[in-house]
Parts: C-alpha cells; sequence; structure tokens
C-alpha cells in the first residue's frame, strides 16, 4: 500500500477543515445563508490581499482571472509592457496577443528578477503603455519580483500594474494597496489549500477607471457585472458554491494564524529546502531571487529530470514539479507553500535523495534531510 503526499506548486494539500466543509450539503446561492458566506469570506480575502479595494471571485482556474484583469483594463490596439521571465510572464503575453493588444516584453533572463529601472526606462520611452503585467512568484523558475519596488516606480505614470500572484498569494509577502498593486490576481489552488476552480482579482480605483473606459468584448468576465453584483453581496452567475463555503474556512484558518506568522512558516520551509539542495551538492536554479514558495534547483549532468519526477512519483508517491519548456528535464521545483510543513518537506527530501542515489548520483546519504533538519531547529 503506498500513500500519497503532494510538494507541487498547485495544486496544493488540503486540509481536514477544508475537506469537511467541501463535504458539506449544497445550498442554494441566492438565499441569505450563502450571502452571509460570501461575505465573510469577501472580507477574509481582502485581508489576505492586503487590500480595501474589491476582491471579485471568478469560477475559473487562475487564467481565468487573468483574463479577465486583460480584458476589462485593455482593448484592442491598446499597449501592455509585459515582464517575461517565465512561463506565466509569457502568459500575460498570449493573452494579450489574443485580444489584439500589443505587448511590448521585457525579457528577463530565467531565474532572475526582472530590475525595476528596466521598467521606468520602459515607461519612459513608451507613455502609450497603459499597464504593466508582472508576477509576483513566477512559479516555472521559483523566482519572486521585488514588487515593492516596482510598484513605486509604476505608480508614478498614468500607467497601472498588474501582478500574477497566483502562487504567491498567501506564502508571501504582498501588500497590494502600500506596494500600489491595482490589479492582482490569484486562484485558489495554492497558498489558499483549494482544489483548483476559483480565480480572483482585486481592482484599486486608479485601474477601474481602465474597466469603466475599456471597449474590449466581454460577458461572463465582465468585472462591471461582478462590482454591481457584489454590492448586493451577490454573484453575477452560479457561484462555486462549495468551493466558496471551503475557501471561508480556509481564510479563517489564515487568519487565525496570522500573515506575518504564515510568512515565517514559508521562508523557513524555503531556507531548509535550499540548504537540504546545497547539503546534496545541486545548485538553486534563482539563487538570488529565489520565492519562499517554491524552490526550483538544477539537476547534475547525466539525471534525467522527468524520469526523476515520474519514479519520485509513481513508485514511491512522493510528487514534485519538474521543469517546463526550456527547463525541462534540467530542474525540479519543490513546493513549500499552503497546507505544507516541515515534515513535508523531510519526507520529500529523504525520497529525493533516495531517487538520485539509484540514478547514480554520488554524494552523502542523508546530508538533504541533515541540512534541512539544522534550519528547521534553529
Amino acid at each position: 500500500m503506498k500513500k500519497n503526499f503532494l510538494l507541487t506548486p498547485g495544486p496544493t494539500p488540503l486540509p481536514p477543515q477544508v475537506l469537511e466543509a467541501m463535504s458539506r450539503p449544497i445550498i442554494h446561492h441566492r438565499t441569505p445563508a450563502f450571502q452571509a458566506i460570501l461575505k465573510e469570506a469577501t472580507e477574509g480575502l481582502k485581508y489576505v490581499f492586503q487590500t480595501t479595494s474589491d476582491v471579485f471571485m471568478i469560477s475559473s482556474s487562475g487564467t481565468g482571472a487573468m483574463e479577465a484583469a486583460v480584458i476589462n483594463l485593455l482593448c484592442a490596439g491598446d499597449t501592455a509592457l509585459v515582464v517575461q521571465g517565465g512561463k506565466f510572464g509569457e502568459r500575460w503575453t498570449e493573452i494579450c496577443q489574443a485580444y489584439g493588444i500589443t505587448a511590448e516584453v521585457l525579457d528577463v533572463e530565467w531565474g532572475k528578477g526582472v530590475d525595476p529601472l528596466e521598467i521606468s526606462k520602459r515607461l519612459k520611452a513608451n507613455p502609450k503603455i497603459k499597464a504593466v503585467f508582472t508576477t509576483l512568484c513566477e512559479t516555472s523558475t521559483g523566482v519572486a519580483n521585488d514588487l515593492e519596488a516596482i510598484g513605486k516606480v509604476v505608480k508614478e505614470t498614468p500607467a497601472v500594474l498588474v501582478v500574477d500572484a497566483i502562487s504567491g498569494l498567501g506564502a508571501i509577502d504582498i501588500k497590494t494597496d502600500a506596494w500600489f498593486c491595482d490589479v492582482v490576481v490569484s486562484g485558489s489552488q495554492k497558498g489558499l489549500m483549494l482544489p483548483p476552480g476559483l480565480g480572483f482579482i482585486s481592482v484599486s480605483a486608479k485601474a477601474w477607471k481602465l474597466v469603466e473606459a475599456s471597449k474590449s468584448p466581454r460577458y461572463y468576465l465582465d468585472l462591471r457585472k461582478a462590482k454591481k453584483a457584489l454590492d448586493k453581496t451577490d454573484t453575477p452567475f452560479t457561484s462555486s458554491i462549495t468551493l466558496i463555503i471551503a475557501l471561508n474556512e480556509a481564510l479563517k484558518m489564515i487568519k487565525e494564524d496570522g500573515l506575518e506568522n504564515i510568512f515565517a512558516r514559508h521562508r523557513k520551509m524555503a531556507e531548509a529546502t535550499r540548504a537540504a539542495m546545497k547539503g546534496l551538492g545541486l545548485e538553486l536554479f534563482a539563487p538570488s531571487a529565489a520565492s519562499d514558495a517554491v524552490t526550483a534547483v538544477k539537476l547534475p549532468a547525466g539525471i534525467d529530470g522527468e524520469k526523476l519526477v515520474k519514479t519520485m512519483r509513481d513508485t514511491y508517491g512522493v510528487t514534485i514539479a519538474g521543469g517546463q519548456a526550456e527547463l525541462k528535464g534540467k530542474v525540479i521545483r519543490i513546493a513549500h507553500m499552503g497546507y505544507i510543513g516541515e515534515f513535508d518537506i523531510i519526507l520529500g527530501i529523504s525520497c529525493l535523495e533516495k531517487v538520485l542515489q539509484q540514478s547514480g548520483y554520488k554524494f552523502n546519504l542523508g546530508a538533504g534531510v541533515k541540512a534541512a533538519e539544522e534550519i528547521f531547529l534553529k
């Protein structure tokens, strides 16, 4: 009999409270009982987003929230600056192009964070840019961008700052209002400890002016409809009732822990994971801009990353993530977000050691576990 352990950067493990909430009998979404839950969950999202602005829920993955951001802010012929330092930065570009929006790409070497000064230069060079699209945590590379510095740059211009915080929200700090992040999008299946299926989007007063001015075709993802409904503690279309009930439970857990404690716990798990990789003689993919939500690690020459991930998952029941696009087979990614604890990390490192040893990679067995334990003991 094999137990299964999930250490991927989405979906992440589900707490018992969330599982219990999803097992409750369904209720109708146009009732006072559901409205009370919706109101509480909306306030909880504002706490996690660290914003006083509206936060809308969309029945979709995080990509649906990304698309909603693009089509509600811009329309065909508009120009956007897109920070492209990984697979999900590229997604912003692809969505813009799908709607006839000119995406001026700021390419960043994979594994490195964007320089806010480069964003400043682009904005000064092209005053037609209406929005800057970037990521908080680039899931494909394990990079965390300096949103505080980026926000200071963008706020001095007419452009709005739009942030993909899908794999960062609830795991690493993002002060939406204080850092001048005009639009922040996220998803349910990562730091918020839920199954996939809910997208979230916060919108500042500055960004809302673009929402009202955009001529882009929109119906289901029209944030004007969402706001009209939210003002009445409602949703414009059928709600993902069970997921929102579960979201409310997850948000209660987050509030009880407190954001600062949650960020500190993620930071320690990230430090332990990185120490373990160094103990095994492995090189971090993003050593200077590593995210506390997920760690990307280069694999030694001769080690097939796809085979390693498959063996860990299918033989031993420990699921981590492999590389994407140009990193496929070259890196592995270990998540430390949401309902993942230090002993999940220890177990994952132990399994990784076993498979590396079986693959012929030479190191001192137990070196990774020892390095991680030393961090956890501090």
